[in-house]
């Protein structure tokens, strides 16, 4: 099985080059057929510069030179794959790099699997290292998106999702959100396609600041939701 990791990346300069290093260490260590996708968002510090002078094996970078949004360049780097299972992950690589295998095992050990997506609900310590506050305000976003949204999954946000290559390429070619709520426009088409779907426990390993309101982006991804219900329902797939 050929496994292909996609890294979004937006003026990730600081990092970018050891979350290269440090990847290309583990697949290749790992996996005996991989490639490495990093899909560059209009970067204007150089990111996608600094990763081709590494010259790593089974590393592409591709991208566009204009920012469009972390949502776009998931899509980009998904329809451009070339794996038998394509995942992507947070540029700082917040859930580690041992989920990796972790995913391909699940694939391997369920054959009709569509997708894997991780979720920090399902594990005792998938929460570890947040702030009480910061906990509370997760599960209370999540929960809002989940009843908002009609999904069975239990962490739509998780940064850290998998496709099979052939519901990769189905899925991301009918997405056109670009930036807020772009993954979990790509569950919504991968339910309407009917795929099976299996979560993993996972937990944040590498703490950035959180980006979420959960008044502010509670109301905004409702919206968003509605909108993509009302388009995705008419989808022909």
């Amino acid at each position: 099985m050929k496994f292909t990791v996609c890294i979004p990346m937006y003026n990730e300069s600081k990092i970018i080059a050891d979350t290269a290093k440090k990847l290309s260490a583990y697949m290749a260590e790992n996996f005996d057929d991989y490639e490495i996708i990093f899909s560059d968002d209009g970067s204007t510090d150089g990111s996608a510069d600094i990763v081709k002078l590494l010259d790593l094996p089974c590393v592409r970078v591709i991208g566009y030179p204009d920012n469009r949004g972390k949502g776009s360049a998931v899509r980009e780097a998904m329809l451009a794959s070339e794996g038998d299972a394509v995942m992507f992950t947070d540029s700082d690589l917040a859930y580690g790099t041992d989920v990796i295998k972790r995913v391909a095992d699940t694939f391997l050990e369920n054959p009709d699997c569509d997708l894997v997506i991780g979720s920090r609900s399902i594990g005792k310590d998938g929460y570890e290292g947040y702030t009480f506050l910061r906990k509370v305000a997760s599960k209370t976003y999540l929960k809002v998106l989940k009843i908002a949204g009609g999904l069975k999954i239990s962490d739509s946000q998780c940064g850290c999702k998998a496709f099979s290559g052939k519901a990769a390429k189905k899925v991301f070619s009918h997405c056109e959100v670009n930036r807020f709520a772009f993954d979990f426009e790509a569950i919504l088409i991968s339910e309407k396609c009917g795929y099976k779907i299996k979560e993993i426990p996972v937990k944040v390993i590498n703490h950035g600041d959180s980006k979420v309101s959960v008044l502010r982006d509670s109301f905004k991804m409702i919206r968003d939701i509605i909108k993509m219900k009302k388009r995705i329902s008419k989808l022909d797939v």
